[in-house]
């Protein structure tokens, strides 16, 4: 864990309520795709957890949904805004794991470290594939993103509006995969468990107080005993998930 000072470069919306924020600073703490950060903002107790889109040195994307009054106030924030943000939180994906054809799948606010996650499996020479979840089509984002990768994309849409009609269970395969690693809403990673045929990791968003592990409050029950949402995950083993 680090923290620092960054400053917002740009700060764009991409679907209604949904903004992709770039921002400068030290960013050597992030180690991984699946990592979060925890943002400060003025008048506010807690920090705001978000996930880590993608990183270089020196610069970092967040993708974040307006949910309440902090993501609201960061959905106003202009250009040169100084933001304290602490980096290198969480345990993310474990790329070892992955096989040479894995299945990443992310809904709505869960997409974006799948972005980070599908760069660093194709530099390895990977070949994954990528399903992404939303209720309808405006709220499409980061397709194209991924698909300037060359891999392939999959979109569902609850409403049918775009793509495959339905969740993103309906367009998942029988086979074919290799290891599936997935973010988003607890239904939808419970749903992917129940049909997804090898192991995988799914990413679970919790309620988070300090962000690091030492107040307690995001503990869940996995089958190996208790764990900390923000500090052994956001990222759990299928194996040892407990529903």
């Amino acid at each position: 864990m680090k923290r620092g000072l960054f400053t917002v470069e740009t700060n764009e919306q991409l679907a209604p309520g949904t903004f992709r924020m770039v921002l400068t600073g030290d960013t050597s703490a992030i180690t991984g795709p699946g990592q979060f950060v925890n943002i400060a903002l003025e008048g506010k107790f807690l920090r705001r957890p978000i996930s880590v889109c993608d990183w270089a040195e020196g610069s970092l994307t967040i993708i974040y949904k307006v949910v309440g009054k902090g993501t609201d106030q960061m959905s106003r924030m202009p250009a040169g805004t100084e933001l304290d943000i602490l980096t290198g939180l969480g345990n993310g994906y474990d790329l070892d794991k992955s096989g040479d054809t894995p299945l990443l799948i992310g809904g709505g606010a869960g997409i974006p470290p799948m972005f980070a996650l599908a760069k660093k499996l194709l530099a390895q020479g990977k070949k994954p594939a990528v399903i992404l979840g939303f209720n309808k089509a405006e709220e499409l984002f980061l397709e194209e993103a991924f698909q300037a990768l060359g891999m392939p994309v999959t979109v569902a849409t609850a409403d049918g509006s775009l793509g495959v009609k339905g969740f993103v269970t309906d367009a998942m395969p029988d086979g074919g995969y290799t290891h599936i690693y997935t973010c988003g809403p607890e239904p939808m990673l419970k749903a992917v468990y129940n049909k997804s045929v090898t192991s995988g990791q799914f990413s679970f968003e919790e309620r988070m107080g300090c962000g690091f592990g030492a107040c307690m409050g995001c503990t869940c029950k996995t089958k190996y005993g208790n764990k900390r949402i923000c500090r052994e995950g956001p990222v759990l083993e299928k194996e040892e998930i407990i529903w």
